[in-house]
């Protein structure tokens, strides 16, 4: 079974639990704290994914960090989860999360990049395109890119409008190549 499906159907049931424990925005900002160190601590998730390390020391590291810092519920399932032995696989599980809190919250993540910094009117416009075209809450991340020269990059799921003069170029130096 691939990484993405055993990840979905903890998480899955990690939403259900937490809403009948009602503790669905806690465990949603242990989750989002849980990425944080990951991305930021990459010696963690090789620690995790390690077949060297013995569960029992994943479990070990897991309460050194977290148990002080997140919910008695998403604890809990910390030690569920490596007692089942898919500690390699927590980070997915807490994105997987993110993502159904995400759209059971009606909330549409976009992704916009930019070669400068965005203004207030810009940003705004941007949110009611993704809105009327989702129907969700929009939550807009931004990114500053100087090699897209001008334009923009919108990102929404897997779907990508590439307006970027750097784009453009490009398209226009393969028709001048034909």
């Amino acid at each position: 079974m691939s990484v993405s499906i055993v990840a979905s159907r903890y998480a899955k049931s990690l939403i259900e639990l937490a809403k009948e424990k009602n503790v669905l925005e806690a465990v949603y900002q242990d989750m989002q704290l849980f990425l944080g160190i990951a991305k930021e601590n990459r010696g963690l998730m090789l620690a995790l994914k390690s077949p060297v390390v013995r569960h029992e020391k994943k479990l070990a590291i897991l309460k050194a960090i977290f148990e002080d810092k997140v919910n008695t519920v998403t604890f809990a399932i910390f030690n569920i989860i490596t007692k089942k032995n898919r500690e390699s696989i927590l980070d997915a599980i807490a994105e997987e999360f993110v993502l159904a809190y995400n759209d059971f919250q009606g909330i549409q993540k976009a992704i916009i990049t930019t070669p400068s910094e965005l203004t207030e009117e810009l940003r705004v416009q941007f949110t009611q395109i993704v809105a009327s075209a989702t129907g969700k809450s929009v939550q807009l991340e931004e990114k500053i890119d100087p090699s897209l020269i001008g334009g923009y990059l919108l990102r929404v799921n897997d779907r990508q409008i590439d307006a970027s003069i750097k784009n453009r170029l490009n398209q226009l130096k393969l028709e001048l190549t034909q």
